[in-house]
């Protein structure tokens, strides 16, 4: 473990979405200076940098001599998997991480930690058991049902994990440690994001079961997804996949209960999973994102000592309520 006792200088590229504002805003509030590579800069607490994501450019200036790089960059998968989505999807995410690779081999001074952005989404439908590092299995074509195996839409999702995963560990940097941060969904009261959605779903009285409410959700508070993140840089014996993701894991149905608990709503209607087919179709985006069973737990960052301030989802849910109502 290295503890460090000056400011860093830490770049995300493609840090201008959820995940890159909250770490952007945690880092900068400990002193340290971020810089956010953008397609489109925009007024921050922090320094903006303009690149495309497709070239280099004077954009690499930035990662010279910095001290960590995390890498977000990817086009929202909330949507629906049609040719073109489906080439932006993978080309925003292989296509900046091999970019990367190839901006970092030309550099002096390259930073000493490349965390890149990965997903939980890697590992297969699971039910019958936890998904770690170690043991987990990926997923591909499994079985989810008797005779059922899992649609195009999943598959597609899992190969673009494993080939963003082989681009990110493929490039040659022999100076800098490497993490594939396998992150579970980060909730956070800001709205439009999964949090938004779900809670107004509870709030119409239609936060209910979805699908049969046995498929389980992993998950992560922003607070701890981005103290987890601060953690893996400071822990030089960390490195390759790493699971962010709540150490709770839990069935859908339980998951909307206690959000319903947290926003005081006693009931919701349930919703089928042939109504949430439907509804994706018209909303324009995939029912795997609330179909699919993630069961993945941090055996990683638990083994290394990371203590998680919100690791079952009821207190979770009732501070992210809290702070929804403070900031709205």
């Amino acid at each position: 473990m290295t503890v460090n006792t000056h400011p860093l200088r830490i770049v995300l590229p493609g840090g201008s979405g959820q995940d890159g504002q909250v770490l952007a805003r945690h880092f900068q509030q400990r002193g340290h200076h971020v810089t956010v590579l953008t397609r489109a800069p925009y007024t921050a607490e922090w320094q903006t940098v303009h690149w495309d994501g497709e070239h280099e450019g004077s954009w690499a200036e930035a990662l010279e001599g910095a001290d960590v790089c995390i890498n977000l960059a990817g086009r929202s998968v909330n949507c629906r998997y049609h040719a073109a989505n489906r080439r932006a999807i993978y080309d925003s995410r292989i296509g900046t991480t091999r970019l990367l690779g190839q901006v970092f081999d030309t550099l002096a001074d390259p930073p000493r930690v490349w965390l890149n952005a990965s997903t939980a989404t890697i590992y297969r439908h699971a039910l019958d058991r936890e998904m770690d590092e170690a043991t987990g299995e990926l997923g591909g074509n499994e079985l989810i049902g008797t005779t059922r195996r899992a649609p195009d839409t999943w598959n597609f999702s899992i190969g673009i994990a494993k080939d963003w995963e082989a681009t990110f560990f493929n490039a040659y940097t022999p100076r800098t440690r490497k993490v594939a941060m396998r992150s579970a969904i980060t909730l956070s009261p800001i709205r439009g994001n999964a949090f938004t959605l779900l809670s107004n779903l509870v709030r119409m009285g239609l936060g209910g079961t979805q699908g049969n409410g046995h498929q389980f959700v992993s998950w992560i508070h922003e607070s701890d997804f981005a103290r987890a993140v601060e953690f893996l840089i400071e822990h030089e014996e960390l490195e390759g996949p790493i699971n962010i993701a709540a150490p709770n894991p839990l069935p859908n149905r339980e998951f909307m209960a206690a959000l319903r608990d947290a926003w005081e709503r006693p009931n919701g209607l349930p919703e089928p999973a042939f109504l949430i087919e439907l509804a994706a179709f018209f909303l324009r985006t995939e029912s795997e994102l609330v179909l699919k069973s993630r069961r993945v737990v941090p055996t990683r960052l638990l083994s290394a000592g990371f203590q998680f301030d919100f690791p079952t989802w009821p207190e979770a849910a009732e501070d992210l309520v809290r702070l929804w109502r403070e900031r709205n």
